[in-house]
């Protein structure tokens, strides 16, 4: 009884998702609507830079500024195996 469920879901999520991406079709996106001005369009070097050198270079100076501060607070541990007992103190 439970491969029956399953064969249903997974018939029922298979045919969602056809229907899905028959109705969103990308020949609409052909007409241009009121107002649409697009601008010239990017070369691959462009686009690379933009999306893969920047996010990297944006990643590399934002890890670098976490880790010299974090060395700026070098051994400022504050756990309580750092604190000292008063027994420990009169020993």
């Amino acid at each position: 009884m439970d491969k029956k469920n399953a064969l249903r879901a997974g018939a029922l999520a298979a045919g969602t998702t056809l229907m899905m991406l028959l109705m969103s079709s990308p020949a609409l996106a052909l007409t241009r609507d009121d107002g649409d001005d697009p601008g010239p369009g990017l070369s691959v070097i462009e686009t690379l830079g933009l999306f893969v050198v920047a996010p990297l270079v944006l990643f590399a100076v934002i890890a670098g500024l976490v880790m010299v501060g974090d060395r700026s607070h070098k051994k400022k541990d504050v756990t309580s195996s750092n604190i000292r007992t008063e027994a420990d103190a009169k020993a």
